[in-house]
């Protein structure tokens, strides 16, 4: 993808001169949990209780890659691969054990609230919207969290409504949009201080194709028209085929392929097909073999439909987490 974007004006812009906005670095990170073992025999968890045993356990074992500004990159792999572990290190939810990590010029978990004002994110079912207020004053809260002026704030979201069609709902109640309504509010809450690095993870889950398709569009005008550096963790590979030039892939807490889609495809095609042209799905099942269906979300997909219980978007939005509010609470 094209990394040369052009500058931001208007809404959007007045970074700072001499910092690596939107720049991410990971350098041999590594992450290790102690964990309580449980012993075997009788009386193993009155042993455990009094004398527990602690094991280590590598989550992420020596990742390393580096995002340049404005790249938007897929970062895909299967349950338990270190993805969510990798994301909470770059945001600086969690410490690396060892190694080195670097986003917009800035250590996260040192820095952690110079590192929140200059990031988004959007995670899965947790919501930045206030439950019992209109979608709208939350946004407005979060702007002013940010030190987001009014003329400003009515700037970026008069931006987002363009594409995202927020003021059809955005006076309703966060608790009485649908899942697809407020997934849109949350990433305008995401962006609305205006971050150079936008993390998303599954951003359309349970979303009709109509709503995919406005948050594609919302992502691409954001990467492309913005400059904005976008980390995305999705099990929808046609989301992957549409939105991301760049593919890093992590099993068992390590980087196994880093690169583009069109190599991705040739070294995982079948004999048959023509270079370029295998299917994505049938790439990542060659790659990652039994694993592949919890890298394309099968069991996903049906624990959602399961969890939705035919009742539509907003069954998932009722199910979602209380406010996140600012990271940089």
């Amino acid at each position: 993808m094209n990394i040369n974007r052009p500058g931001r004006s208007g809404a959007f812009g007045g970074r700072a001169a001499g910092q690596a906005e939107g720049g991410i670095t990971a350098e041999n990170l590594t992450k290790v949990f102690h964990v309580s073992a449980r012993r075997p025999g009788r009386f193993s968890a009155v042993r455990s209780l009094i004398s527990p045993q602690r094991v280590a356990r590598t989550a992420v074992d020596g990742v390393s890659f580096q995002i340049q500004p404005g790249e938007l990159v897929a970062f895909l792999g299967p349950n338990g691969a270190g993805k969510s572990t990798t994301i909470k290190m770059l945001t600086g939810i969690l410490t690396p054990s060892s190694g080195r990590v670097e986003v917009n010029g800035l250590v996260p978990h040192r820095e952690r609230i110079a590192n929140a004002r200059r990031v988004g994110a959007v995670f899965g079912q947790r919501s930045q919207l206030w439950w019992d207020l209109p979608a709208r004053d939350s946004l407005s809260v979060l702007a002013d969290i940010h030190g987001v002026g009014p003329e400003l704030f009515r700037e970026r979201v008069a931006a987002f409504d363009r594409i995202l069609e927020l003021s059809a709902f955005w006076d309703t109640r966060a608790r009485q949009l649908s899942l697809g309504q407020r997934v849109r509010c949350d990433l305008a809450a995401a962006l609305i201080h205006d971050p150079a690095v936008l993390y998303l993870d599954e951003p359309t889950i349970g979303m009709d194709v109509v709503v995919k398709e406005q948050v594609r569009e919302f992502l691409r005008d954001q990467v492309e028209n913005r400059g904005r550096t976008v980390v995305l963790t999705t099990h929808d590979m046609t989301e992957v085929e549409r939105l991301a030039e760049r593919v890093i892939l992590i099993n068992h807490g390590q980087i196994v392929y880093d690169g583009d889609l069109s190599t991705l495809r040739r070294n995982h095609s079948d004999t048959d097909e023509p270079d370029g042209n295998a299917d994505l799905e049938d790439v990542m099942r060659r790659a990652f073999g039994r694993q592949a269906s919890e890298l394309l979300g099968e069991r996903a997909e049906s624990e959602s439909s399961t969890r939705l219980g035919g009742t539509g978007e907003r069954a998932g939005a009722q199910n979602a987490d209380k406010p996140q509010a600012a990271m940089s609470s």
